[in-house]
């Protein structure tokens, strides 16, 4: 009999300590990153159609940027003055870009974006 004691013992030692280092690995919860996963209202809309891409927005856009994956600027227009910029990545044979729209009174805001 006691044999059998000492091994349901160890059997519930086991399993408490099994449960208390799972029960204290967990994490609390931390929602300070909440603003980051929400959505950002921006000024702008990008629109793609196979190679072209169409930045439209709702004020003028006083400066537009754009870069590939590796880093090479394809885009740099400093004086753009309109609600409206199209332009075509077709010499490039990456498909994923970095947009940068900056207006007269704000500051720069960056997009990664897809392009077929």
């Amino acid at each position: 009999m006691y044999p059998m004691m000492k091994s349901i013992n160890r059997l519930l030692a086991i399993v408490s300590l099994s449960l208390s280092v799972t029960i204290l690995q967990a994490q609390p919860v931390d929602n300070s990153f909440d603003n980051l996963s929400k959505k950002e209202n921006k000024p702008y809309k990008v629109i793609t159609s196979g190679k072209q891409v169409t930045v439209k927005s709702t004020r003028n856009i006083k400066t537009i940027m754009v870069w590939t994956a590796s880093g090479h600027r394809i885009v740099e227009q400093t004086s753009v003055n309109a609600i409206s910029y199209t332009f075509n990545v077709s010499g490039s044979r990456e498909k994923i870009f970095f947009i940068m729209v900056q207006y007269e009174d704000g500051k720069p805001i960056t997009q990664r974006i897809g392009v077929q």
